[in-house]
């Protein structure tokens, strides 16, 4: 056949009768997503609050996922494959912490038009955000106790709460490749909350000060590139709270802003951090 008759042939016809729902629907559950809206104002504004949120909890389970296959790759040792999944989960960050942008604008009135609907609702109360918490170090048992209602999400969270993080699986990697880390760190208790150590910041020191394409070197990066966008998303949600209600309580009895600007001072992996100031 000759170029000039390729190039006037008709496209194929994609197939458009299925018997069922189509394979797209099957696999996607665009339906099912689509029809979780259920407003509670009057507010057309209220939609886009909502859809959103819910778009938010997708990107949480994506990026527990991520974090979880980290973690146990690093049990495994198998270090590059826990890279991998760290640098998905840092443009997974990205496209969560863009979710602010269509709320960063709300004034009070827009917000409070539609703010009663959510009841004692709030944010803190997200099972799916509370174990990227977990995964971070940021452990807490008296935060499953807004689950007890709920048994597989509570059964969830008491999983994760007794598990090793991912970053006492990265510190316990430390330990493996020969940096001297006490007991106390790597036999802590780890339903308890993460708390910096001089040794786990010695070694950190150690690694940056030496081979720069080391696969330890690699993978602190990969964390640091985490914990910089978890940074972002906490001001992100500050700034955008500040801008809809100011210093009010926020909802579901929580402090508001004043809780937002104590977390968004807390910096994830802090050793990674402090450890840049003795290289």
């Amino acid at each position: 056949m000759s170029h000039e008759a390729q190039d006037t042939q008709e496209p194929e016809t994609p197939h458009l009768d299925f018997q069922n729902t189509t394979p797209y629907e099957d696999y996607v559950k665009a339906d099912v997503l689509t029809h979780l809206q259920h407003t509670l104002s009057d507010d057309p504004g209220e939609m886009v609050f909502l859809v959103t949120t819910q778009v938010m909890e997708l990107w949480f389970t994506v990026i527990v996922h991520e974090w979880e296959t980290a973690a146990k790759a690093l049990r495994e040792d198998r270090v590059p494959v826990a890279i991998d999944a760290l640098k998905r989960s840092v443009r997974e960050l990205e496209a969560l912490n863009a979710s602010w942008k269509p709320l960063g604008q709300l004034t009070p009135a827009q917000f409070n038009s539609y703010r009663a609907a959510l009841g004692e609702g709030s944010g803190f109360q997200s099972a799916m955000y509370r174990r990227m918490e977990f995964l971070l170090g940021d452990k807490s048992a008296s935060m499953l106790v807004p689950h007890r209602g709920a048994p597989r999400v509570h059964a969830e969270l008491e999983k994760a709460l007794h598990e090793p993080s991912l970053y006492d699986e990265v510190v316990r990697l430390l330990a493996r490749r020969g940096h001297d880390l006490p007991a106390a760190v790597l036999e802590r208790d780890v339903s308890l909350r993460y708390e910096p150590s001089d040794a786990v910041e010695a070694a950190w020191a150690a690694v940056y000060s030496g081979d720069a394409g080391d696969e330890v070197a690699r993978l602190g990066e990969a964390l640091t590139d985490v914990g910089e966008l978890v940074w972002r998303w906490r001001n992100d949600h500050l700034v955008a709270t500040r801008r809809a209600m100011g210093s009010k309580m926020g909802t579901g009895g929580s402090a508001g802003v004043a809780w937002l600007e104590k977390r968004a001072r807390k910096n994830v992996f802090p050793e990674l951090w402090t450890a840049r100031s003795h290289v």
